[in-house]
């Protein structure tokens, strides 16, 4: 069974205010997402409101891990692990990340853009958040998150 919630926002300030709907939505940890969307699309903008939703950094502290892999922001209740495999290439340079253990955090949330390259993180994912360009700065966000028994 999926919640499913769908956003419409029509500028990044107003991505970055809808992370703390979204992150409501998320805990509690330990969860972990997969962020689908387009480059450019505001993956990373959402996570900055996430993060300082939940107080683990302030949006501008949040950058995109492209070629660092992984970010970590420590919140009062959360650590948020910002991952992105877009320039990861097989299921054995994922395993190097680490994910497995990152995943198991007991009060860990992780965003993953470009999850869905890798089955092992599509069947690990406790939902996904998609995001769609609609035109000019606007975009549709659909969040589907499993609901627990």
């Amino acid at each position: 069974m999926r919640e499913k919630k769908r956003f419409k926002t029509r500028s990044e300030a107003g991505t970055l205010a809808m992370g703390e709907r979204v992150a409501e939505m998320l805990l509690p940890a330990p969860k972990l997402y997969i962020l689908r969307g387009d480059l450019g699309a505001g993956k990373t903008t959402l996570v900055k409101g996430i993060a300082a939703a939940l107080g683990a950094a302030d949006a501008e502290e949040v950058t995109s891990p492209t070629f660092t892999l992984v970010h970590e922001y420590r919140g009062p209740k959360v650590r948020l692990f910002h991952l992105d495999l877009y320039r990861l290439e097989t299921e054995q340079a994922l395993l190097t990340l680490g994910l497995e253990e990152i995943a198991e955090e007991p009060d860990g949330l992780v965003l993953v853009e470009w999850g869905e390259k890798f089955p092992s993180v599509v069947e690990r994912a406790d939902g996904e958040i998609v995001i769609e360009h609609a035109g000019g700065d606007e975009r549709m966000f659909y969040v589907r998150v499993k609901v627990q028994p």
